[in-house]
């Protein structure tokens, strides 16, 4: 049975003179001395006191800072953590959902809403996968405070959660689950990303199929083909539009490289990439990187 524990510490803050916690599977007297029935259970011990206070409030690091600050007299801040969800209002609502080069997953929210409170950790982390995506946006609309723009696309219940694509700024309803592999999954589909749930790029991002198939020409043909082929790709990347076009730019000169430096040159360039990724190196390094690896692979 998995450790229960009261009370929860609070902080470091030197002005909290005392913090406790009580393993009630290992000390049930003690527990059972101060009503303890349920855990987790916070009491709270006034100084001088063996007659503790239940605590009955909200279970969040503000509202516990609060009532330690009224109680204990002290004036703690707790500095605020920079979310990756974009808040919508009425000004900036049609600048961002109507943007026809964005992906937009919004949820619509009650601030009392006890299953929006409970879906904020996981939307948080799915805004944070997609923070790299330029064309994606993940954001959230305080629906009982503009009421009409959540009357404008039918919300009547939260969280009610809603995909405007690049196509559709009508918006359409989503309907999958609420997990973060779900979101994940229904966002690189609709978008054409390729993000796990850390948002690292998965092996899928930048392969595009019409070139594969012509990179697979190109290996197999000979010295004397490959130029041929070689302008094949040349023909396809002129083709591409949006994203893709950058990866177009990466395929073209991986043919050129190894028309110029040899068979070796694609497995031996995949070794480098994945030394260089197993460095600390900044996000949008990793994402190049990853990019490069990926479609050198169709190369090897």
């Amino acid at each position: 049975m998995a450790k229960k524990a009261a009370p929860c510490p609070l902080t470091n803050n030197s002005s909290f003179k005392t913090r406790l916690q009580v393993d009630c599977d290992e000390h049930k007297g003690v527990c059972s001395k101060y009503g303890v029935s349920g855990y987790p259970t916070i009491q709270w011990f006034p100084k001088g006191s063996l007659e503790p206070k239940k605590y009955e409030g909200p279970r969040t690091a503000e509202a516990l800072t609060e009532y330690v600050n009224t109680e204990g007299g002290t004036n703690v801040k707790i500095a605020a953590v920079p979310s990756n969800v974009v808040v919508l209002t009425a000004d900036n609502f049609n600048d961002i959902v109507l943007d026809e080069t964005k992906d937009v997953l919004i949820e619509f929210y009650a601030p009392w809403c006890g299953h929006c409170k409970n879906l904020a950790p996981t939307y948080e982390k799915v805004a944070t996968a997609f923070r790299y995506e330029k064309d994606v946006v993940v954001a959230n609309l305080d629906a009982d405070k503009h009421r009409d723009l959540a009357e404008k696309y039918g919300v009547s219940g939260y969280p009610t959660l809603k995909f405007f694509p690049k196509g559709n700024k009508d918006g359409e309803e989503y309907e999958g689950g609420r997990d973060l592999d779900d979101f994940v999954a229904f966002i690189n589909e609709k978008s054409g990303a390729s993000r796990d749930g850390n948002g690292q790029l998965t092996s899928k991002a930048g392969i595009v199929e019409s070139l594969d198939a012509l990179v697979k020409a190109f290996v197999a043909a000979g010295d004397d083909e490959k130029k041929a082929v070689f302008s094949q790709i040349e023909e396809e990347v002129e083709k591409l539009k949006g994203s893709t076009t950058r990866y177009g730019k990466i395929y073209l000169k991986a043919a050129k490289s190894c028309m110029a430096k040899g068979a070796d040159y694609a497995k031996n360039e995949i070794e480098r990439l994945q030394r260089m990724l197993e460095k600390t190196i900044s996000p949008a390094k990793a994402d190049e990187f990853t990019l490069k690896k990926n479609i050198l692979s169709t190369f090897a």
